[in-house]
C-alpha cells in the first residue's frame, strides 16, 4: 500500500532517530546505515526531502519581519559594508593564486555551518576562504554553503562553488535553520566528504553519515561557554560538543588546548589543524587619517563586540591610562544588542569605534597600529590575533590557554578579567617602543613559520585522505634521486 506523501518526512526523521541509537561498533563504521536507512531510501528521496524543507523555510523567511534598528551615531561609518549588506550588490571574483595541484586524487568536499564567503565575519568564514580556495587550487572540488543575506550572488568564488540558501534571521535559529537546509541539499549531491564547522552544526553530522557519506567536524571553540547564550542554548551546544565526538568520521580542532580537552574529556585523538594568518607589509595611511586616527599612536582591537571578547574590559583599562594614544575598536555585532549600545557610549576623540572594516582599510589599520589587544575570556584560535601578528604588531592577550600557545615567546599576556593588569601592560608597552618593535618581529616570524594557510590546507587534505582510506600521491621531482627520496619521506607526516 502506498504511504501518503505527508507521512514520508516523519518516517525519515523517526528512522534517523533510530540510527542514533545504533551500536558503538556500527557507529564507528564509515558507511554506518542500519535497517532505518532502507526505510529512508524506500519512502523519501533526498531530493524530495530537500524540496520540502526549502519550501518551508522560504515561507518562514517571507513572513518574518524585524524592526529597523539603527546604529548610534558614535559608530564611525566606513566604506566597507558589513557582510549582511554586501550580499545585496554584485561582487567581482578575484583571480586565483598560483598553486600546484595535488596529483592523482580528487575529492568532492562540502563546507557547512558558516555564513559563507567574501564577507568575512568570524574564524569560520576566513577558514572557508583560505582553506577552500587552496583545496580548489590543489585539484579538489569544494562547495561552500552560504546564507543568502551574507554572500553575494555568485556561482563561484576563488575556485569554490557556492550554494546560497535562505535562513531565519534570529540569534537562536539562524545557524540551525541554515545547517538543516544545507544538509538536506547536500544529500542530493554525491560529496565524498561533508565538512561541518562549529559545535551547533555538528549536531547534524550524523545525517549524511547515516546515509553513507563521510563527515568531518572542525571545532573552532567551546561555543557553549559564550555569555551571549542562555541556559537552553548552552545545553544544546554542549550536546554539539558530544556530537562532534560521536557522529563524524573525523574531528578537527584548531588549538592544542582543544586537542588536549578532547583527549582527556572525550578519550579521542582529534586532528590538530590550526587557523592561519596573513603576512602583511606596511600600507600608507589614507582612510584612517580621514577618521582622525593618528598612525603609530593607537591601540587596536578587531572583532565582534560581544561580552566574551572582553571589549568592556579593554575600555575600562584604557580609561585608566594617562596617554595621548587612542583606542581604536573595529567591528560590529550582527545583532545590535544592549552590550554593543552600552559599549558605544564610551566612544569619543580618544576612543574611536569603527563600523565593519575589510580589504585595504583593514590592511591600513593593522599595519599602522602601535599595539594589538585581545582581551577575550574564551577563544578557539583567534584569526584577528594571527593577522595582527602577521602584520608585525606587538600583541597583548588574555592568558587563556588558546592565546598563550600562540603568543608565548612572541607577545605579552595579562591576567584574564583584570583591567588593572591589562592597564599595567599597556603603560609599559606604550613607554617602550623598542620592546614593541622586537615583539612585533618575533610575532611575524611565528606566523611565517607555524601558521601559514598553505600548510594548513595540506594538513586538511591529509586528514581527508585518511578518512577516505587513501594514500597520498606525491609528485616526485625528476632529479636528483636523493631529493626525490627526501620528498617521499616527508609525505608520511601526520596531519597536525
Amino acid at each position: 500500500m502506498a504511504i501518503p506523501s505527508e507521512q514520508r518526512v516523519s518516517l525519515a526523521i523517526r528512522s534517523a532517530r533510530r540510527c542514533g541509537r545504533g551500536t558503538a561498533s556500527s557507529r564507528s563504521s564509515p558507511g554506518y546505515a542500519g535497517s532505518g536507512g532502507l526505510l529512508v531510501f524506500a519512502q523519501v528521496t533526498p531530493a524530495e526531502y530537500y524540496q520540502r524543507l526549502l519550501s518551508l523555510y522560504e515561507g518562514l523567511v517571507a513572513r518574518k519581519t524585524r524592526p529597523d534598528r539603527r546604529l548610534l551615531t558614535t559608530l564611525v561609518p566606513t566604506a566597507d559594508d558589513p557582510p549582511w549588506k554586501q550580499s545585496r550588490r554584485p561582487w567581482p571574483a578575484p583571480a586565483l593564486e598560483d598553486s600546484t595541484a595535488t596529483p592523482g586524487r580528487r575529492l568532492r568536499v562540502a563546507f557547512l555551518g558558516g555564513r559563507g564567503v567574501v564577507s568575512k565575519y568570524s574564524g569560520i568564514e576566513s577558514y572557508y576562504e583560505e582553506v577552500g580556495k587552496r583545496l580548489a587550487q590543489m585539484g579538489h572540488e569544494v562547495t561552500v554553503y552560504c546564507r543568502t543575506y551574507f554572500t553575494p550572488r555568485l556561482a563561484e568564488y576563488n575556485g569554490m562553488r557556492l550554494v546560497r540558501l535562505p535562513t531565519i534571521r534570529s540569534k537562536h535559529l539562524e545557524t540551525v535553520a541554515h545547517t538543516l537546509l544545507s544538509t538536506a541539499h547536500a544529500l542530493t549531491r554525491r560529496y565524498d566528504i561533508i565538512h561541518y564547522h562549529a559545535l551547533g552544526p555538528a549536531l547534524f553530522s550524523f545525517v549524511p553519515r547515516f546515509l553513507g557519506s563521510r563527515t568531518a567536524v572542525t571545532v573552532q571553540g567551546l561555543d557553549w561557554q559564550r555569555k551571549k547564550w542562555g541556559r537552553m542554548a548552552s545545553a544544546v551546544l554542549r550536546l554539539g560538543e558530544r556530537a562532534s565526538v560521536k557522529f563524524p568520521n573525523a574531528t578537527m580542532v584548531v588549538s592544542q588546548a582543544l586537542q588536549q580537552r578532547y583527549r582527556e574529556i572525550h578519550g579521542m585523538e582529534a586532528f590538530y589543524v590550526p587557523n592561519g594568518g596573513v603576512l602583511r607589509e606596511w600600507r600608507e595611511p589614507r582612510r584612517i587619517l580621514e577618521w582622525g586616527i593618528a598612525p603609530a599612536n593607537y591601540i587596536l582591537f578587531l572583532g565582534r563586540f560581544s561580552p566574551e571578547k572582553g571589549c568592556h574590559l579593554l575600555v575600562n583599562a584604557f580609561e585608566q591610562l594617562e596617554t595621548d594614544a587612542q583606542l581604536v575598536m573595529a567591528g560590529a555585532s550582527s545583532y545590535c544588542d544592549e552590550y554593543s549600545r552600552e559599549l558605544r557610549e564610551h566612544a569619543g576623540e580618544n576612543i574611536r569605534m569603527l563600523d565593519w572594516v575589510s580589504g585595504e582599510t583593514l590592511d591600513e589599520l593593522l599595519t599602522n597600529a602601535m599595539l594589538f589587544v585581545l582581551p577575550s575570556d574564551l577563544e578557539g584560535l583567534s584569526l584577528a590575533l594571527l593577522d595582527a601578528m602577521g602584520a608585525g604588531l606587538c600583541v597583548v592577550t588574555s592568558d587563556v590557554p588558546e592565546n598563550r600557545e600562540v603568543v608565548d615567546g612572541a607577545g605579552f599576556t595579562f591576567q584574564r578579567g583584570s583591567a588593572a593588569d591589562l592597564a599595567d601592560r599597556l603603560r609599559f608597552l606604550i613607554a617602550n617602543p623598542a620592546v614593541r618593535e622586537a615583539a612585533g618581529k618575533a610575532a611575524k616570524k611565528r606566523i611565517r613559520e607555524q601558521y601559514q594557510w598553505q600548510k594548513i590546507a595540506d594538513d586538511i587534505e591529509k586528514a581527508y585522505f585518511d578518512m577516505m582510506g587513501w594514500t597520498p600521491v606525491v609528485a616526485l621531482p625528476k632529479k636528483p634521486a636523493a631529493r626525490a627520496a627526501s620528498a617521499s619521506g616527508g609525505a608520511e607526516r601526520r596531519a597536525g
